[in-house]
């Protein structure tokens, strides 16, 4: 399945999986990035977050290994993750995580996802996932996704239920991604989401929405080299509003 969405020559490039690090380029065993966001909370110091991995790619999947860094409410907060992909029976893969964070500052203690993508031709794909994260009270992101490849463009739409002992919540995101190189690297993307939350003890009456947005460029100025960059906002129902960057490096071989 995984090896299907493999970039093949420019004039015949299909975009690969909906996760770009679910497959590789031919030719390519490893890939490192780093990545940093800085977010403007409005009322307090910036936030800001940093990741670094390594993955290596195999004839049927992938295994990678990331340490993550978080600042917020002058807090710091590490984990570190593994982060795997395998293909599964026709036309199906998975996506595997494992997350720990010894201190469980900001990072849940233990935290998981198990998503699951089947084809369904002509260009659909449907994933099913759940995110378990081991905070004092547990929380489960049960999630469900529709894609459709069209072309250069990839398209997908997402609902997700994230429940916990006092609350329940309910999102959506659409994301669109246009591969205009061709070639399965390169990639424009832009996605917009909604949620709602039920909570007896919020001060909101019991829901609340929200709102939000981001862009995000990559490119590959080589066949060894990429950056990323990115934008997003988001405000909840009382019009807090959050404003952020994101920038980062790739490299393969």
């Amino acid at each position: 399945a995984l090896a299907a969405l493999q970039p093949a020559p420019a004039a015949q490039a299909q975009p690969r999986a909906a996760n770009p690090e679910a497959a590789l380029a031919a030719g390519y065993s490893w890939a490192a990035s780093l990545s940093g966001s800085w977010t403007d909370v409005g009322t307090g110091p910036r936030w800001n977050d940093q990741t670094a991995s390594v993955r290596h790619y195999m004839k049927h999947g992938s295994i990678g290994f990331e340490t993550l860094r978080a600042h917020r409410c002058d807090q710091t907060g590490h984990a570190w993750a593994l982060d795997a992909y395998t293909d599964l029976w026709s036309g199906a893969y998975a996506n595997i995580r494992y997350q720990r964070a010894p201190a469980a500052r900001l990072f849940p203690a233990n935290s998981g996802r198990v998503e699951l993508y089947q084809s369904l031709g002509s260009g659909w794909e449907l994933s099913l996932a759940d995110d378990v994260l081991g905070f004092d009270s547990r929380v489960n992101i049960y999630g469900v996704a529709l894609g459709k490849y069209v072309g250069n463009w990839y398209v997908q739409l997402r609902h997700q239920n994230i429940v916990s002992e006092s609350a329940h919540s309910k999102g959506q995101r659409l994301l669109a991604r246009y591969y205009y190189a061709g070639d399965a690297d390169s990639y424009l993307e832009a996605t917009a989401n909604s949620g709602r939350s039920d909570d007896p003890l919020s001060l909101s009456g019991g829901r609340a929405r929200s709102g939000g947005g981001s862009v995000t460029w990559v490119r590959y100025w080589s066949d060894h080299w990429g950056t990323k960059v990115g934008a997003s906002f988001s405000r909840d129902a009382n019009d807090a509003r959050e404003r952020g960057v994101s920038a980062g490096l790739y490299r393969r071989w």
